[in-house]
């Protein structure tokens, strides 16, 4: 298959095997649909490919330098580091796992915590990386996003969590379960004293995310075909013999099921974000 984008504009441009170089890597990205987007357009868009509409998957940095005037925020928590709390192992050590997976992605864990003016309103966010196994929620988790909260009572500002996660991190077993009552218990905190809370899901937000703070905003978004659910699709069919329904826990499915308020493309997230949080602020 040829693509237009390959072919040369000029005649009699001469080369040699020697002078070929490879395209640099993330140069370009191809969306499922088979759409090739270049990196710059598909950054200046928010990541969206402007031919199908198809969200990349991003982490923290991408959304903080989105949703923040002029890319400008300060990082709160920044040193709060998962360690290996049970000594575990399963094809290798935690701590080894951990070693590798922060020199990979420059990251502590697998959330970060951030606050700045979105659209001249100064407010809290905290963002999953997927990067960091899988988004997943642990100790430090649940303890940065106390932390959040507590940041956000003190100066009363509104929060908002962007999830993304394939659900608790098996390497910490009960500690990690331990988090979902620790961080409702906290966001239980948040709305007794008025603070607008608000959940951006991504592709994907699943099991003990799903199961806890991401369906207990006042308001929650989600991106457009993002998967979100508890159990994955297969194990479900499995479980109950059937087939299931059609864009089965994609965020539009859903949204039609009551579980989601609206669908925000990436394009309109900062927009509507502070649209949100300047209704609900007057609100409360």
């Amino acid at each position: 298959m040829a693509f237009d984008w390959f072919k040369r504009k000029e005649k009699n441009i001469t080369t040699s095997t020697e002078d070929k170089k490879d395209v640099p890597k993330g140069l370009w990205h191809q969306t499922p649909s088979g759409k090739i987007v270049e990196h710059d357009e598909l950054k200046k868009n928010n990541y969206v490919s402007p031919e199908d509409g198809f969200h990349v998957r991003i982490g923290s940095e991408e959304f903080f330098e989105m949703l923040f005037d002029n890319g400008k925020y300060t990082e709160l928590d920044k040193n709060v580091e998962s360690v290996d709390i049970l000594n575990f192992k399963d094809t290798k050590s935690y701590t080894d796992r951990l070693k590798e997976v922060k020199a990979k992605t420059k990251l502590t864990d697998s959330i970060r915590n951030a606050t700045g003016e979105v659209n001249g309103t100064k407010m809290v966010v905290s963002c999953m990386d997927f990067s960091f196994i899988g988004g997943s929620l642990g100790s430090v988790m649940g303890e940065k996003i106390r932390r959040a909260v507590d940041y956000c009572m003190e100066h009363k500002l509104p929060y908002m969590i962007i999830c993304q996660s394939g659900g608790a991190r098996m390497q910490e077993a009960t500690y990690s379960l331990m988090q979902l009552a620790k961080v409702q218990s906290k966001l239980a905190q948040l709305s007794e004293a008025r603070l607008p809370y608000i959940a951006y899901l991504c592709d994907p937000t699943f099991g003990g995310i799903t199961a806890s703070f991401a369906m207990t905003a006042d308001i929650i978004m989600a991106e457009p075909g993002a998967l979100i659910g508890f159990a994955g699709p297969r194990v479900i069919k499995e479980t109950i013999g059937r087939d299931l329904p059609e864009g089965f826990q994609t965020s539009e499915f859903i949204q039609e099921k009551g579980f989601v308020d609206f669908i925000v493309r990436r394009t309109e997230i900062k927009e509507t974000v502070s649209k949100t949080v300047r209704l609900l602020s007057n609100v409360h």
